[in-house]
């Protein structure tokens, strides 16, 4: 059974669905609302009782059966409330919706009233509840200030009821209640449900019937006729046309948008923006579309639904894919609970803060206080696109309208009258027995009656002639005198209409005004979006059997055409199921029919790009406002409010008239004070007729006449609207149901306890497959699935994009964690854990030292013990960062701290193991006590080390890092580090260590410093003092103690003067090392290494000529390719996800390494030298000698390039820094790479008349195609920027 009917909604084409009264049973009397929050100690007479549904029609409907219990909580979520004649006896207005098990809505509107207690029974029930509550207050009180403890609870009880009975001082008064002097009055509930959000016209409808009902006289037909002519005889007008019905005392005109019109939102925008402000209208919006929780706060039902319903009509094209209850009755505040999405209301008790919630999910909430105005989203909410501008627009639309753009008064409303029915309802509702003031009713409200419809009535068989008659005697009437405010509007005399409708009418606009605002900003940010669907099947049973392993959208294509302001909250928005739900309705749209509003969007996008001749580049585009309402070049046609106001002018359509039913005599006798039990039978379906004995058919047929606005009647045929699923079969339309929505909604609205057991255990199985499927993308990610299927080689996701991710996944922690919590401090569920665990440790154990407090030099890690940091460790370290963090900020840092260190499932299963404590912060139904959901979530969490983040680091670059700097000499001449003062600087992308001195015969040091970012450089040197100062450096080791990586600076040459190439500083490339390789990484360390990576070839001195193996010239010409591949994909790649570009240029298979073997290849070596050469050797030679050449004027052409290439080697050379010849030979790379000069050096170079005696006649410098080749790939860098780091360049001048 769905959540109101199997079956509502699509398949009817009536004005309502049902007609329903809830209320108090008389038969089974007073019985208490155990599932509400009230307890026991409160007054009888303000405390909850339950109610039921006393009736609803059609009692046996055709689209199944009535879910009764989750209706009757909707129209009373508190239940029934008692008054007495010293009480506000105001009717109230408000309504629900109930999204069905298939999708569809239902759209609830109730009107609440007070109505006497005839019965003695449950007068007797509550006077005797309220004596037992007054004397045990009594008593209590008594005994709190009683001196003597002697007497007696019989005789203080006796004395209390004497008291009672005695005390005429609280008769009459409000909350006081005595069965012989006043009256007692409950509430009472009818409910028109439509499927449609019809509100004006329901609340209208509905406050007729209910003063027609009160009223001391009767109406003019019984209440049977009215209530038939809505559920039979009104129909759903048809998309672009208006209807008018008649209610008890006038007509009331509805109007539905045409199909290239926003869909139908009657509930009012500007009471919406009067209440929260158009910012805070803003920020709720933007949190309804990332998705986050939201949780709305009034005391006025009606309020809730105004806000929930105003910002959800701003989603379009978008549609809310989660939990959505703009009211939440008390038996199903265990909703709260829920660990995902939802949007929920709250009806504040008078009385009551925000703490009494007991909110569990508190880390990623939107609360909204609409009483007090007030929006409070989540931390580190971004901003919607273009806010500024928005916001600006939004003002100028309000002011149109004569309204304040920022917050109004509680009490300042615009469009939607007053929740609280006006005083002239409450007829027949004074007791009497308490003196009270008559009431009178108003006559019937004839306004904005058009006679010429009603002569079109009479064609129509809907008038008699007796009617007609008078109506026509009342039209010469207004002719002549000109009373009533009659207009003559060429059409016909139309009746001056009262203030409420001009509301209704100028809210509409508004709304309509609104909308367009926001529906144009989502068509300028998704103007191109159907260009970046990926179409990887060609049926549709094998997209369904797929979807959740294939992507749909090309998000990082996507993102790099926005701008760059879009770029944070695109990133995040296309990671929510509203997205992707239109994405897939996208792809389906090649095998099925599309959804009305996708449709609709599409065809805006459609317009917009025909009509706009702008070339703008999508990442500059500027803000345009809305265009619509305004007279331009391009809108041609009226504007929405110009629509919806020419329809509820021109009505198109008159239902029937209600009329007489046939009755039996006695039926329909009218009970003046209340609502009286209708007639189930003359309201059967299909089981009446009307004044002509004509079957009365409304569905798919033709009832009164569509007028057509001149056109000639024709048949109007009432097709349900096309939906996604409408052409695919049922096996496939269950597929994609389900896999779209995971929650049903008919459980969600059933109270019981099996019923809630079986919700929250849908909720467990949803947070496991939520985090199967976000491990599962993050590693497709972070592996670089995406970038190799776009041809980008390996992919990076680093700064924004991975954040998203992280953020998604921190959101699903904090989600599980607060699911069944009951025990909280803070608002982070995790963080609260966390202190929980802390404090339980530190009285098991004193807490042990974090590195941070190790100073340099202290704090040596044991021999052998591998230092990875405990739970509590980092826990520690995030708790001394910094006092501004919040708890959900700890809670961040400390799970991407965990995350970073490839330690966040072991953390967790830390964390966890301690079930003493975990049973006592959780309720039984808690996912943390599901232990095979458990465990499957912690190894999905550990397959995240398979991948490296730098998540931390990258977020957190302020904080102080404790890093360890370890020397790996050669294993075979490890004592020669015995006889130099080695120094080092550590540079990362965030800056450099300093000069950091490192005491002799010690091969390893602390320090501590700012958070240096992913290490990229590291600069070795020593201080050349001593007889043997010298030392062959296998490879530097530097760890971070914090993030717990681990790089390797590979060496393999001497530092030394007189060795090598007398190098005294060498700058070394840094690699991050994977976990399982530390063998490897410190091959010949005298230190044992926190982690290691895989086997890393040691790298022997750069441009050396002794001892190396020769590469062929394919090989070599390979290489240089591959290195220039990399760079140029380098710089195509969006910045944020561009590697180090200092490991392309420098690094084992860089360009400057290709380079060295192009121009090693051929060398005469062997047979030419006896001593080891350089390339740099090479260079030199080949500058001197055409420095003599320029000297003797042998030089023809320019000599710019030539000057420019001894101009650097004299500066390089002439450097305070003694890096060595492989170093002078991979600076000049590099800066003739930076200046645009390299590809102009080389063939200088092969020019050279030194070269054709230094190389071979095969050599590929002296191969002019081999040459011309690479000039080509060399010159393509000309088009990049490209900057070299600090500790390249550092003391050279150029």
């Amino acid at each position: 059974m769905s959540a109101v009917t199997s079956g509502l909604g699509t398949a009817s084409c009536r004005f309502a669905h049902y007609f329903v009264v809830c209320g108090i049973d008389t038969e089974t009397g007073l019985e208490p609302d155990e599932l509400s929050a009230e307890g026991f100690e409160q007054n009888p007479i303000q405390r909850a009782f339950r109610s039921k549904v006393l009736a609803h029609y059609p009692q046996s409907p055709d689209r199944g059966p009535l879910n009764t219990d989750a209706i009757n909580m909707l129209c009373m979520p508190r239940g029934l409330l008692f008054r007495t004649q010293a009480d506000s006896l105001e009717p109230h207005f408000h309504s629900f919706i109930v999204s069905c098990d298939d999708g569809t809505r239902c759209y609830g509107f109730v009107h609440t009233y007070y109505e006497e207690v005839k019965s003695v029974q449950i007068t007797t029930a509550m006077h005797t509840l309220y004596q037992m509550h007054h004397v045990e207050h009594h008593s209590s009180s008594s005994s709190a200030s009683a001196s003597s403890p002697s007497s007696s609870s019989l005789d203080s009880l006796a004395s209390s009821t004497e008291e009672a009975d005695t005390d005429s001082s609280c008769v009459g008064c409000a909350g006081s209640y005595d069965q012989e002097t006043d009256a007692l009055y409950v509430s009472k509930a009818l409910c028109l449900l439509t499927p449609l959000p019809f509100l004006q016209a329901s609340r209208r409808f509905l406050s007729q019937l209910h003063l027609a009902a009160a009223s001391p006289s009767a109406p003019p037909l019984p209440l049977e006729s009215y209530v038939h002519n809505i559920l039979y005889e009104v129909p759903l007008p048809p998309p672009g046309r208006s209807l008018r019905f008649h209610g008890v005392q006038g007509p009331i005109v509805v109007q539905r948008p045409g199909p290239e019109e926003l869909p139908l939102g009657d509930y009012p925008l500007g009471e919406t923006c009067a209440l929260l402000g158009v910012e805070g209208l803003v920020q709720l919006l933007t949190c309804l579309l990332l998705e986050t929780q939201v949780l709305l706060y009034s005391q006025d039902y009606q309020r809730l639904m105004t806000v929930a319903e105003s910002v959800s009509t701003l989603l379009f094209p978008f549609q809310w894919q989660h939990v959505y209850l703009p009211i939440l009755p008390a038996p199903l505040l265990h909703l709260l609970d829920a660990p995902v999405p939802f949007l929920l209301g709250v009806q504040r008790v008078e009385g009551t803060t925000r703490s009494s919630l007991h909110l569990a999910h508190e880390a990623n909430l939107c609360f909204v206080d609409i009483d007090q105005h007030g929006v409070e989203p989540p931390e580190d909410l971004p901003l919607f696109p273009d806010q500024a501008e928005l916001l600006q627009e939004l003002r100028e639309v309000l002011l149109r309208f004569g309204l304040p753009p920022h917050r109004a008064p509680a009490t300042m409303r615009f469009g939607l009258p007053p929740h609280r029915a006006p005083a002239t309802m409450r007829f027949g509702l004074q007791p009497h027995r308490a003196p009270a003031t008559t009431l009178t009713p108003a006559p019937p409200c004839l306004s904005g009656l058009v006679l010429e419809d009603l002569m079109e009535d009479k064609r129509n068989g809907n008038l008699g002639g007796e009617e007609l008659a008078v109506l026509e005697r009342l039209q010469a009437l207004a002719k002549s005198c000109g009373v009533g405010g009659a207009t003559n509007t060429g059409g016909g005399v139309v009746l001056g209409r009262p203030f409420e409708e001009e509301e209704e009418l100028r809210s509409a606009k508004l709304n309509a005004q609104l909308r367009e605002v926001f529906a144009c900003r989502f068509s300028a940010m998704f103007n191109r979006y159907d260009e970046f669907i990926i179409q990887s099947v060609s049926d549709l049973e094998s997209w369904l059997s797929n979807r959740e392993g294939s992507s749909c959208f090309d998000k990082s294509a996507f993102l790099s055409a926005q701008p760059a302001s879009h770029v944070h909250f695109l990133s995040c928005f296309l990671e929510t199921a509203m997205f992707s739900h239109l994405v897939e309705g996208k792809v389906t749209s090649r095998w099925a029919g599309q959804e009305p509003t996708q449709r609709l969007f599409d065809g805006r996008l459609e317009r917009e790009r025909l009509y706009n001749l702008d070339d703008e580049d999508p990442s500059n585009r500027r803000y345009r406002k809305c265009t619509t309402f305004h007279e331009s070049g391009i809108t041609l046609f009226l504007s929405p409010a110009q629509t919806i106001e020419r329809r509820l002018l021109k009505v198109d359509h008159t239902a029937l008239h209600p009329h007489l039913l046939n009755m039996r005599i006695g039926q329909g006798r009218h009970q003046p004070g209340c609502f009286p039990c209708l007639q189930a039978d003359v309201l059967a379906q299909g089981h009446n007729t009307n004044k002509c004995g004509m079957p009365l058919t409304v569905c798919c047929g033709v009832v009164g006449r569509w007028s057509g606005r001149g056109a000639t009647p024709r048949r109007v045929e009432l097709r349900p609207p096309i939906t996604e699923t409408s052409a695919l079969d049922n096996d496939q339309r269950e597929k994609h149901t389900l896999g779209r929505k995971n929650l049903q909604q008919s459980t969600l609205l059933d109270p019981s306890p099996l019923a809630v057991t079986q919700t929250h255990r849908d909720f467990v199985e949803g947070l496991l497959r939520e985090c199967c499927l976000k491990t599962k993308r993050m590693l497709v990610e972070r592996m670089g699935g995406h970038g190799m299927e776009q041809g980008q080689g390996e992919a990076s996701i680093a700064g924004l994009q991975e954040n998203t991710l992280i953020h998604g996944l921190c959101d699903l922690l904090e989600r599980i964690w607060a699911h069944g919590l009951q025990l909280k401090q803070g608002k982070s569920a995790l963080w609260s854990h966390l202190l929980y665990y802390q404090a339980c440790q530190d009285k098991m154990e004193p807490p042990a030292l974090s590195p941070v407090s190790d100073g340099v030099g202290q704090g040596r890690l044991e021999e052998g013990l591998a230092y990875r940091g405990s739970c509590l460790q980092d826990m520690r370290f995030v708790q001394a960062m910094s006092s501004s963090l919040s708890e959900v900020g700890r809670a961040r840092a400390w799970i991407q701290l965990a995350l970073e260190k490839k330690m966040l499932s072991p953390h967790l299963r830390d964390l966890l193991a301690n079930q003493e404590l975990v049973r006592q912060l959780y309720k039984p139904h808690a996912f943390l006590l599901s232990e095979e959901e458990r465990e499957q979530f912690l190894f999905h969490l550990l397959s995240l080390n398979t991948v490296d983040y730098f998540c931390f680091t990258r977020c957190f670059t302020s904080v102080s890092i404790p890093y360890r700097v370890v020397i790996m000499p050669m294993k075979k001449l490890s004592i020669a580090m015995t006889t130099v003062t080695p120094w080092v600087c550590v540079s990362g992308e965030l800056g450099d260590s300093g000069v950091r001195n490192i005491p002799r015969n010690i091969q390893e040091i602390y320090f501590q410093c700012k958070n240096l970012g992913r290490l990229s450089t590291l600069q070795l040197g020593q201080e050349n003092s001593g007889l043997l100062a010298k030392c062959l450096v296998d490879c530097v080791l530097v760890y971070n103690l914090i993030t717990g990586h681990l790089y390797r600076f590979p060496c393999g040459r001497w530092l030394g003067k007189g060795v090598g190439d007398g190098s005294l500083e060498r700058v070394l490339i840094g690699q991050l090392v994977s976990p399982g390789g530390e063998e490897d990484a410190g091959r010949g360390a005298g230190t044992p290494l926190e982690l290691g990576s895989p086997p890393q070839s040691g790298r022997t001195g750069l441009g050396a000529l002794g001892g190396r193996n020769r590469m062929t010239s394919t090989e070599v010409q390979e290489t240089l390719r591959e290195a220039m591949n990399n760079l140029i994909k380098h710089f195509h790649k969006p910045e944020q996800e561009r590697g180090n570009l200092t490991v392309l240029l420098c690094g084992e298979e860089g360009l400057v390494r290709s380079l060295e073997h192009f121009l090693l290849h051929g060398f005469k070596s062997s047979r030419l030298f006896q001593r080891t050469v350089f390339i740099w050797d090479f260079v030199e030679k080949a500058v001197v000698t055409m420095e003599m050449a320029d000297q003797m004027g042998d030089l023809q052409g320019s000599t710019e390039v030539w000057d420019s290439l001894c101009r650097y080697a004299h500066a390089i050379n002439s450097s305070q820094r003694n890096i060595g010849k492989e170093g002078k030979f991979q600076l000049l790379v590099c800066l003739g790479v930076r200046d645009r000069l390299l590809s102009r050096w080389l063939p200088l170079l092969a020019g050279c008349p030194l070269t054709v005696r230094m190389y071979e006649e095969g050599a590929l410098l002296r191969d002019g195609s081999a040459l011309h080749a690479l000039y080509r790939l060399l010159h393509t860098l000309q088009d990049f920027n490209i900057t070299l780091e600090t500790a390249l360049v550092k003391g050279l001048e150029l």
